[in-house]
């Protein structure tokens, strides 16, 4: 008899067997993952369009200035090869930053985030859908801005020659930023904070990471403080994909990465789950 009893389906039974075979990611998920996605896409003109136009600029004007004065990695690519990497991978970072961040902190300043933490919807699924939409538009602009560099510079150089390492540093690069740009807009109560953290963590360190510049160029004291600068792993690996050569070995870059890319999650999650700052 007790056997039989075993078999037979109690409520707890059976809300065990629903959880237990419900899928990690659910609707919930996918629902959040879409508005991300359209929130960007609808105004796609200031997302998108608005930040290739502003990196061109700097393209035009910095290849123009000089290119005849600058030499990188001895001579092997020429200055405006080097810089179009650079800028791409800038304005990805850049990207994925602003979209998981100003996503957050409008939802708290609108008061609308209630209904993304009401419904049954794990930590888990919020936390990879925004950092999924900060990927997809972080590397929405860096597709665009591919293509359109492409009548700048030879259609050769900018075939990668190893996509793997371009698609490794795209992807955990963009991870890195939209997991720091949800880090900053659950701390931000207001857009004041998340315009200081912009202005003067993200910018600075996007700007000082050799995007115009081989810090083989540098004095040794500024060599060294670069290395301390986890966006400049980001850019160099991400260049190494195109041409094969580096300010560092490729290895050294991702296995930095994938630190940052644990450390940052593990830090978003933790203030998902325990609701810092959301909700009060």
């Amino acid at each position: 008899m007790s056997d039989i009893a075993n078999t037979i389906p109690t409520p707890q039974r059976s809300a065990q067997i629903k959880r237990s075979s419900a899928p990690i990611l659910g609707p919930g998920f996918k629902a959040l993952f879409y508005k991300e996605c359209l929130r960007f896409w609808k105004v796609g003109f200031q997302t998108v369009v608005a930040p290739v136009v502003t990196t061109l600029l700097y393209l035009l004007i910095f290849s123009h200035a000089l290119s005849e004065h600058v030499k990188v990695y001895g001579g092997k690519i020429s200055y405006v090869e080097f810089l179009v990497p650079g800028l791409i991978m800038m304005a990805v970072l850049q990207n994925a930053f602003a979209n998981s961040s100003s996503s957050m902190i409008q939802s708290k300043m609108m008061r609308n985030l209630i209904f993304i933490l009401l419904p049954p919807i794990t930590s888990l699924e919020i936390f990879c859908a925004y950092v999924f939409g900060a990927m997809a538009r972080g590397l929405t602009v860096g597709f665009f801005m591919w293509l359109l560099t492409l009548p700048f510079v030879p259609w050769h150089a900018m075939v990668p020659n190893n996509p793997l390492w371009v698609l490794a540093f795209a992807m955990g690069g963009t991870w890195i930023m939209g997991t720091l740009g949800l880090i900053a807009g659950i701390w931000s109560e207001k857009f004041d904070h998340l315009a200081v953290f912009q202005n003067f963590i993200i910018m600075p360190l996007t700007f000082l990471a050799g995007t115009f510049y081989s810090i083989q160029t540098l004095p040794a004291l500024w060599q060294k403080v670069s290395h301390v600068n986890p966006f400049f792993y980001m850019i160099d690996g991400f260049r190494y994909g195109f041409f094969g050569v580096s300010d560092v070995n490729p290895w050294i870059s991702v296995s930095v990465v994938a630190v940052f890319v644990v450390l940052l999650s593990v830090i978003a999650m933790r203030m998902l789950v325990t609701g810092y700052k959301l909700r009060q």
